[in-house]
Protein backbone atom coordinates (compact mmCIF):
# COMPACT_ATOMS: atom_id res chain seq x y z
CA UNK A 1 0.00 0.00 0.00
CA UNK A 2 1.32 3.60 -0.96
CA UNK A 3 0.91 7.07 -0.37
CA UNK A 4 1.32 9.17 -3.32
CA UNK A 5 1.83 12.85 -3.00
CA UNK A 6 2.66 15.69 -5.45
CA UNK A 7 0.11 14.98 -8.02
CA UNK A 8 -2.33 17.69 -8.85
CA UNK A 9 -6.35 17.37 -9.62
CA UNK A 10 -9.18 19.14 -9.62
CA UNK A 11 -11.37 18.56 -6.29
CA UNK A 12 -15.12 18.08 -6.69
CA UNK A 13 -17.05 21.10 -5.14
CA UNK A 14 -18.58 20.39 -1.65
CA UNK A 15 -20.85 21.73 0.73
CA UNK A 16 -20.89 21.62 4.72
CA UNK A 17 -24.91 21.61 4.50
CA UNK A 18 -25.46 19.19 2.00
CA UNK A 19 -24.60 15.46 1.50
CA UNK A 20 -21.42 14.18 -0.79
CA UNK A 21 -22.76 12.23 -3.95
CA UNK A 22 -19.83 10.32 -5.14
CA UNK A 23 -18.79 8.71 -8.15
CA UNK A 24 -16.39 5.91 -8.75
CA UNK A 25 -14.25 6.69 -12.25
CA UNK A 26 -14.26 3.46 -13.75
CA UNK A 27 -10.71 4.10 -15.20
CA UNK A 28 -10.03 0.18 -14.47
CA UNK A 29 -12.36 -0.16 -17.75
CA UNK A 30 -11.00 1.86 -20.05
CA UNK A 31 -7.37 -0.06 -18.86
CA UNK A 32 -8.91 -3.64 -19.11
CA UNK A 33 -10.21 -2.14 -22.51
CA UNK A 34 -6.86 -1.51 -24.10
CA UNK A 35 -4.82 -4.48 -22.22
CA UNK A 36 -7.14 -6.99 -23.60
CA UNK A 37 -7.84 -5.76 -27.01
CA UNK A 38 -4.83 -3.45 -28.00
CA UNK A 39 -7.51 -0.63 -28.60
CA UNK A 40 -5.14 2.46 -29.45
CA UNK A 41 -7.75 4.70 -28.40
CA UNK A 42 -8.05 3.30 -24.89
CA UNK A 43 -4.47 4.06 -24.39
CA UNK A 44 -4.94 7.88 -25.84
CA UNK A 45 -7.97 7.98 -23.01
CA UNK A 46 -5.75 7.03 -19.80
CA UNK A 47 -2.98 9.54 -21.00
CA UNK A 48 -5.35 11.98 -21.63
CA UNK A 49 -8.06 12.33 -19.64
CA UNK A 50 -6.48 10.18 -16.64
CA UNK A 51 -2.67 11.89 -16.87
CA UNK A 52 -2.03 11.08 -12.98
CA UNK A 53 -3.85 7.80 -12.98
CA UNK A 54 -1.89 6.46 -15.28
CA UNK A 55 1.69 8.26 -14.20
CA UNK A 56 0.71 6.37 -10.69
CA UNK A 57 -0.12 3.03 -12.18
CA UNK A 58 2.99 2.91 -14.02
CA UNK A 59 5.68 4.42 -11.71
CA UNK A 60 4.35 4.39 -8.39
CA UNK A 61 2.52 0.87 -8.36
CA UNK A 62 3.48 -1.61 -11.35
CA UNK A 63 7.12 0.03 -11.55
CA UNK A 64 7.49 -0.45 -14.96
CA UNK A 65 9.19 2.87 -16.29
CA UNK A 66 8.72 6.42 -16.06
CA UNK A 67 5.43 7.30 -18.37
CA UNK A 68 7.07 9.74 -20.48
CA UNK A 69 9.58 6.31 -21.23
CA UNK A 70 9.34 5.96 -25.79
CA UNK A 71 8.68 2.26 -24.90
CA UNK A 72 6.40 2.36 -21.76
CA UNK A 73 2.90 1.61 -24.03
CA UNK A 74 4.95 -1.78 -24.82
CA UNK A 75 6.28 -2.14 -21.32
CA UNK A 76 2.64 -1.91 -19.91
CA UNK A 77 1.23 -4.24 -22.27
CA UNK A 78 3.62 -6.96 -22.14
CA UNK A 79 3.70 -6.71 -18.47
CA UNK A 80 0.00 -7.73 -18.51
CA UNK A 81 -0.11 -10.37 -21.06
CA UNK A 82 0.86 -13.16 -18.03
CA UNK A 83 -1.86 -15.73 -18.13
CA UNK A 84 -2.31 -14.84 -14.04
CA UNK A 85 -3.20 -10.72 -14.99
CA UNK A 86 -5.19 -11.78 -18.09
CA UNK A 87 -7.80 -14.01 -15.57
CA UNK A 88 -7.38 -11.41 -13.07
CA UNK A 89 -8.57 -8.27 -15.42
CA UNK A 90 -11.93 -11.15 -16.37
CA UNK A 91 -11.94 -11.47 -12.88
CA UNK A 92 -12.39 -8.01 -11.60
CA UNK A 93 -15.15 -6.88 -14.74
CA UNK A 94 -16.82 -10.23 -13.50
CA UNK A 95 -17.05 -8.99 -9.67
CA UNK A 96 -17.45 -5.30 -10.23
CA UNK A 97 -19.27 -4.77 -13.18
CA UNK A 98 -21.62 -3.05 -10.49
CA UNK A 99 -20.29 -1.11 -8.08
CA UNK A 100 -23.24 1.56 -7.08
CA UNK A 101 -23.45 -0.06 -3.60
CA UNK A 102 -19.72 1.14 -3.30
CA UNK A 103 -20.58 4.64 -4.23
CA UNK A 104 -23.36 4.85 -1.39
CA UNK A 105 -21.62 3.59 1.28
CA UNK A 106 -18.60 6.36 0.21
CA UNK A 107 -21.31 8.86 -0.48
CA UNK A 108 -22.43 8.52 3.06
CA UNK A 109 -19.45 7.97 4.94
CA UNK A 110 -18.04 10.43 3.64
CA UNK A 111 -21.05 12.90 4.60
CA UNK A 112 -20.41 11.80 8.09
CA UNK A 113 -16.89 12.59 7.97
CA UNK A 114 -17.33 15.98 6.37
CA UNK A 115 -19.87 16.48 9.75
CA UNK A 116 -16.88 15.84 12.39
CA UNK A 117 -13.70 17.12 9.86
CA UNK A 118 -15.99 20.17 7.88
CA UNK A 119 -12.87 21.81 6.50
CA UNK A 120 -11.71 18.46 4.83
CA UNK A 121 -12.05 18.15 0.95
CA UNK A 122 -13.63 15.42 -0.76
CA UNK A 123 -11.46 13.06 -3.63
CA UNK A 124 -11.78 12.00 -6.53
CA UNK A 125 -12.07 8.60 -6.60
CA UNK A 126 -11.32 6.15 -9.23
CA UNK A 127 -11.13 1.93 -9.53
CA UNK A 128 -8.09 0.64 -11.18
CA UNK A 129 -6.54 -2.91 -11.89
CA UNK A 130 -2.93 -3.24 -10.41
CA UNK A 131 -0.77 -6.27 -9.74
CA UNK A 132 -1.61 -7.56 -6.70
CA UNK A 133 0.28 -5.16 -4.85
CA UNK A 134 -1.35 -2.06 -3.19
CA UNK A 135 -4.82 -1.97 -2.29
CA UNK A 136 -5.60 1.75 -2.18
CA UNK A 137 -3.26 4.58 -3.76
CA UNK A 138 -3.44 8.74 -2.44
CA UNK A 139 -2.60 11.65 -4.14
CA UNK A 140 -3.20 15.24 -4.24
CA UNK A 141 -7.12 14.95 -4.14
CA UNK A 142 -7.37 11.45 -5.79
CA UNK A 143 -7.88 8.11 -4.19
CA UNK A 144 -7.43 5.04 -6.18
CA UNK A 145 -8.88 1.45 -5.40
CA UNK A 146 -6.93 -1.40 -6.48
CA UNK A 147 -9.43 -3.45 -7.27
CA UNK A 148 -7.22 -6.76 -7.80
CA UNK A 149 -6.83 -6.62 -3.91
CA UNK A 150 -10.68 -6.64 -2.99
CA UNK A 151 -11.57 -10.21 -4.93
CA UNK A 152 -13.05 -12.17 -1.60
CA UNK A 153 -10.75 -14.27 0.62
CA UNK A 154 -11.60 -17.33 -0.96
CA UNK A 155 -9.80 -15.88 -4.52
CA UNK A 156 -8.15 -18.41 -6.01
CA UNK A 157 -4.87 -16.26 -6.56
CA UNK A 158 -4.77 -15.36 -2.84
CA UNK A 159 -4.77 -18.64 -1.19
CA UNK A 160 -1.09 -19.28 -2.10
CA UNK A 161 0.19 -15.59 -1.40
CA UNK A 162 -1.23 -14.13 1.69
CA UNK A 163 -2.49 -14.95 5.10
CA UNK A 164 -5.14 -16.14 6.11
CA UNK A 165 -5.62 -12.53 8.38
CA UNK A 166 -4.40 -11.14 5.21
CA UNK A 167 -7.22 -12.74 3.22
CA UNK A 168 -9.77 -11.33 5.63
CA UNK A 169 -9.36 -8.06 4.49
CA UNK A 170 -9.30 -8.74 1.01
CA UNK A 171 -12.99 -8.15 0.28
CA UNK A 172 -15.53 -6.23 -0.79
CA UNK A 173 -16.62 -4.83 2.42
CA UNK A 174 -13.37 -3.12 2.95
CA UNK A 175 -12.76 -1.10 0.14
CA UNK A 176 -14.65 1.76 1.72
CA UNK A 177 -12.93 1.53 5.22
CA UNK A 178 -9.37 1.45 3.50
CA UNK A 179 -10.40 4.36 1.53
CA UNK A 180 -11.10 6.30 3.73
CA UNK A 181 -8.27 5.32 6.30
CA UNK A 182 -5.64 5.94 4.03
CA UNK A 183 -7.49 8.77 2.91
CA UNK A 184 -7.35 10.12 6.41
CA UNK A 185 -3.54 9.13 6.88
CA UNK A 186 -2.31 11.39 3.91
CA UNK A 187 -3.98 14.69 5.66
CA UNK A 188 -3.01 13.55 9.29
CA UNK A 189 0.40 11.37 8.71
CA UNK A 190 1.40 8.84 11.41
CA UNK A 191 4.00 9.45 13.85
CA UNK A 192 7.44 9.14 12.66
CA UNK A 193 9.37 6.83 13.89
CA UNK A 194 12.10 9.33 15.12
CA UNK A 195 9.51 11.21 17.27
CA UNK A 196 7.25 8.71 18.57
CA UNK A 197 7.66 4.89 19.78
CA UNK A 198 5.87 1.66 18.50
CA UNK A 199 3.10 2.31 21.35
CA UNK A 200 2.33 6.00 20.31
CA UNK A 201 1.74 5.40 16.80
CA UNK A 202 -0.02 1.90 17.34
CA UNK A 203 -2.36 4.57 19.32
CA UNK A 204 -2.31 7.19 16.88
CA UNK A 205 -3.61 4.23 14.63
CA UNK A 206 -6.36 3.27 16.72
CA UNK A 207 -7.38 6.84 16.32
CA UNK A 208 -7.58 6.97 12.79
CA UNK A 209 -9.63 3.85 12.95
CA UNK A 210 -12.06 4.93 15.20
CA UNK A 211 -12.73 7.65 12.86
CA UNK A 212 -13.17 5.62 10.13
CA UNK A 213 -15.71 3.24 12.24
CA UNK A 214 -17.75 6.62 12.90
CA UNK A 215 -17.75 7.37 9.57
CA UNK A 216 -19.00 4.12 7.78
CA UNK A 217 -21.73 3.58 11.01
CA UNK A 218 -20.07 0.35 11.54
CA UNK A 219 -17.34 -1.34 13.77
CA UNK A 220 -14.81 -2.46 11.04
CA UNK A 221 -12.04 -1.93 13.47
CA UNK A 222 -11.73 -3.60 17.17
CA UNK A 223 -8.65 -3.65 18.19
CA UNK A 224 -7.26 -2.40 22.14
CA UNK A 225 -6.18 0.99 20.86
CA UNK A 226 -9.85 1.82 19.19
CA UNK A 227 -11.24 1.07 21.93
CA UNK A 228 -8.94 3.53 23.83
CA UNK A 229 -9.94 6.38 21.30
CA UNK A 230 -13.34 5.70 22.31
CA UNK A 231 -12.70 6.32 25.51
CA UNK A 232 -10.50 9.57 25.07
CA UNK A 233 -13.72 10.39 23.16
CA UNK A 234 -15.84 9.67 25.28
CA UNK A 235 -14.17 10.82 28.47
CA UNK A 236 -13.22 14.19 26.64
CA UNK A 237 -16.73 15.65 26.04
CA UNK A 238 -15.07 18.94 24.54
CA UNK A 239 -12.93 17.27 22.27
CA UNK A 240 -13.35 17.15 18.57
CA UNK A 241 -12.46 14.57 15.99
CA UNK A 242 -9.96 17.21 14.63
CA UNK A 243 -8.27 17.35 17.75
CA UNK A 244 -7.86 13.55 18.37
CA UNK A 245 -5.85 13.47 14.77
CA UNK A 246 -4.10 16.54 15.71
CA UNK A 247 -3.00 15.45 19.18
CA UNK A 248 -0.20 13.19 19.92
CA UNK A 249 -0.93 9.97 21.94
CA UNK A 250 1.30 9.91 25.21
Amino acid sequence: MIICVGCEWQLKPSSDSENVSITVDRYDRIETLYLTTGDYSALQQMNTIYPMQTRMLFEDILHIGKVDSPDINVRFHTFFQDSTLQVLLRDVQKQYGEMSDIESELSAAFTRLKEDLPSIEIPQIYAQVGSFDQSIVVGSGIVGISLDKYLGADYPFYQNHYSESERKMMVRSMIVPDCLGFYLLSIYPMPSRETSNIMQRSAYMGRIQWVVNKAVGRKVFDSSFVIGAGKLMSGNKQMTVQQLLTTAPL
